[in-house]
């Protein structure tokens, strides 16, 4: 079993930055692949990024590459999410995920064992 506890998210104008953090326990996430989703108000949850276990690749929605980083340290147990530039389309309650490896697509959602509680993000104009 594994818990996820999501944090970081805030308020913050349009162009600034902030960085969510979601700290794991029960196991070593080393073993795991780990994602961020968020769910915006009146929209379906979306795959946001996505870190593979092995550490050798990382997949991002195309609305936010070149503008958030997935990252983690295996020795802290937590996974970050580095989110720049935000723009007020971002606003989101935003879910990390956790799961084992996988050949299932990183967007199924269904494929994701356990989940943070989720942090809100706003970012205002």
């Amino acid at each position: 079993q594994v818990q996820l506890v999501d944090s970081g998210g805030g308020l913050v104008q349009a162009g600034g930055s902030l960085r969510l953090s979601c700290a794991a326990s029960g196991r070593a996430l080393s073993n795991f692949n780990m994602a961020w989703f968020r769910e915006a108000p009146g929209k379906e949850r979306e795959f946001v990024a996505a870190d593979y276990w092995s550490g050798s690749r990382t997949s991002y929605a195309d609305s936010v590459k070149g503008r958030f980083t997935i990252s983690r340290d295996n020795a802290k147990n937590t996974v970050y999410l580095q989110m720049d530039s935000l723009k007020p389309e971002d606003t989101a309650v935003y879910y990390c995920a956790a799961r084992w490896p996988s050949e299932v697509p990183v967007l199924a959602q269904g494929s994701w064992t356990y989940w943070g509680q989720g942090t809100q993000v706003t970012v205002s104009l």
